[in-house]
């Protein structure tokens, strides 16, 4: 799913309109549109600050919308920070490999 996509989706289920969350969100209708249509231009893009309001608005959740949006949450930097090595590894693996990963995670938590 994109990042415009999941955010009229949670728009939706909030039972929101366009306008009123462009009115929450003190910008206007049309950014709101855009971001919805995926039809920014890299300069408009959300900001994380823009992303973390807008997920408080329409109670989601910030890091996926932060991943959807390309940016990487604070928490995930810093553990990339702490542990880049790992991170690169995890980065080269499969898809076969990253399920048994999840697998094993899932089944350790």
């Amino acid at each position: 799913m994109r990042f415009g996509e999941r955010v009229r989706e949670l728009r939706l289920q909030c039972g929101v309109k366009q306008a009123e969350l462009a009115e929450r969100m003190d910008v206007s209708v049309s950014y709101i549109s855009k971001v919805e249509n995926e039809k920014l231009h890299f300069g408009d893009y959300p900001s994380e600050k823009f992303i973390h309001r807008l997920a408080d608005e329409l109670e989601a959740d910030e890091d996926e919308l932060l991943l959807l949006a390309d940016k990487v949450p604070a928490s995930i930097r810093c553990k990339i920070r702490q542990r880049p090595e790992l991170f690169r590894q995890i980065a080269k693996m499969d898809k076969r490999a990253l399920d048994r990963l999840e697998s094993t995670l899932n089944a350790a938590g």
